[in-house]
């Protein structure tokens, strides 16, 4: 096998039981702007009538639910949460989206992707039931038009209720999808807490054209009598937040901001100690309102207990603030190139990524770097000059003018400027889940990578972000295919002895699931 080849992986073109459920999954995936709501399907009632068909009504009401809105950080928020609880050794169940490489990875039972063979149980289940009731409703009154099979993101959600029910999980911490009033997620009419992360621009094409709009979406989630937390917002988030909050009777507070000085977190950036304190917040009064343990709502004069120091520091969360050292020049050269993954895809989360990226380079080291980078440390050659690079790219519905020149000039800000950036269509697609790698398509469209090194070029980057050694350097370039662009980089490293390489990968969590299948 040439060396190409073994560095892009190669295809297994023979189908598997999980093969057929990706498939299957794949067809319910709609083609259509999901600002486009002329489908029957999209309705938001039509839920409860699949809840029915999956006899789910029960089940649902039954579980003590914790719900999590937001524009950036709910996705951290619910993984803290769960942790907590399952320090307490409560049986969790936590949903999140989107996933970075297996769908399975949405399903967490106990703090792990749930099993393909119990995936497939319940996957088929799910969708056999569904499918049976779509040939009863046939013979009804109402049409198939009016209750077709639920959307993708509609499936999965349902799907997590049946293998939460199934697998009788104490706690179900669910991360809303998109928004909050509308969601899949909001079928749960009694949750136990309900939390509302940082609030910003995002999804403007569904939610709203303005941040009071949006938080109104997101405080969908509120219910009559139903406490709620949130953490420091804009002046407009907040005070929309406090309006639903007051005409449904919730009993609405801020959590406290945790402190680095307090404790250690297993999710790296400082922006994560807000997200921990709302999921010190949402599991102190889950435990409350479940009768399992008297305490207070912690605050600044209350020490956090051991077993939430515990949780907070074991979370794990792929493709946030994440380091990984690239699996084959690690063997070659140890440390000479390192990638530095988050998904962040909003101008806020811009901000957060680049000060973790800054800080996470200068440092050299990081908690969640793994063994063989640690060890790898001490054996760089003296002189060998950092360089870092961006490997990009964004959903045509974001904003390049918004999302670069943050992340510039907050690196910019902290002294860290690319020398070189790189543009990458995703390699996974919208319309299919599970895509295999491709080696490479020279009819791939890559317009819109184009229109990204045009923004780029725009920034002026090129005399910000050089040196006279490494003028030799391009300042941009389109890659047609992700493969092709991480061998640019190995084989970069390899003719270039004097040089380590720090690669950030951001601005799409599709791109760094795509990366995390390479470099791992």
């Amino acid at each position: 096998m040439s060396q190409d080849k073994e560095e892009i992986g190669s295809v297994n073109t023979v189908p598997s039981p999980y093969d057929d459920a990706m498939d299957a999954l794949s067809s319910l995936i709609t083609k259509r702007s999901r600002a486009d709501k002329s489908n029957n399907g999209d309705r938001f009632d039509i839920l409860f009538d699949y809840i029915k068909m999956l006899e789910l009504e029960e089940p649902i009401k039954q579980m003590k639910v914790i719900h999590v809105a937001g524009t950036k950080g709910k996705g951290s928020t619910c993984t803290f949460t769960e942790s907590i609880l399952r320090s307490y050794g409560f049986h969790t169940g936590l949903f999140t989206s989107p996933h970075l490489i297996d769908v399975r990875e949405r399903f967490r039972l106990d703090g792990s992707d749930i099993c393909e063979e119990k995936f497939l149980e319940y996957f088929w289940w799910c969708w056999d039931r569904l499918k049976a009731s779509m040939l009863l409703v046939l013979n009804t009154e109402k049409t198939s038009d009016e209750v077709p099979m639920p959307t993708y993101f509609r499936f999965l959600a349902l799907l997590a209720f049946k293998i939460f029910a199934a697998e009788r999980v104490d706690v179900v911490i669910l991360e809303v999808g998109l928004g909050g009033k509308f969601d899949a997620t909001n079928v749960v009419e009694s949750p136990v807490v309900c939390g509302i992360a940082s609030l910003g621009y995002d999804h403007m094409e569904i939610l709203g054209n303005t941040l009071g709009q949006i938080t109104g979406e997101k405080a969908g989630i509120f219910k009559s009598g139903v406490p709620a937390f949130t953490v420091p917002q804009p002046d407009e988030a907040m005070a929309v937040l406090v309006q639903k909050a007051s005409e449904l009777g919730v009993n609405l507070q801020e959590a406290e901001h945790l402190r680095p000085s307090d404790l250690h977190l297993g999710l790296e950036g400082e922006h994560q100690y807000i997200n921990a304190g709302l999921a010190v917040a949402l599991c102190s009064t889950w435990l409350q309102r479940t009768g399992h343990v008297g305490m207070n709502n912690l605050n600044q004069n209350t020490p956090v207990p051991e077993k939430f120091i515990r949780g907070l520091a074991t979370a794990s969360l792929q493709g946030r603030a994440q380091i990984v050292p690239d699996h084959l020049i690690e063997s070659e050269s140890p440390g000479d190139l390192v990638f530095y993954l988050d998904g962040a895809h909003s101008p806020e989360s811009m901000d957060a990524c680049a000060k973790w990226f800054c800080l996470a380079t200068k440092e050299n080291r990081s908690p969640s770097y793994n063994q063989s980078y640690n060890d790898a440390k001490g054996s760089h050659k003296s002189g060998k000059n950092p360089i870092q690079i961006l490997l990009f790219n964004c959903m045509s519905v974001r904003d390049p003018q918004l999302l670069l020149p943050r992340l510039i000039n907050a690196c910019a800000s902290h002294g860290v400027h690319f020398k070189k950036a790189l543009f990458v269509p995703n390699t996974s697609v919208y319309y299919k889940v599970g895509t295999a790698l491709p080696t490479d398509d020279a009819q791939v469209d890559v317009s819109w990578q184009m229109t990204l090194q045009k923004v780029w070029k725009s920034l002026n980057v090129r005399e910000k972000g050089r040196d006279p050694e490494n003028a030799k350097l391009e300042n941009s370039t389109v890659f047609t295919s992700l493969p092709l662009a991480i061998n640019w980089l190995r084989d970069s490293v390899r003719k270039n002895q004097s040089v380590r390489f720090q690669v950030l990968v951001t601005g799409s969590l599709h791109l760094v699931g795509d990366s995390l299948r390479l470099i791992k």
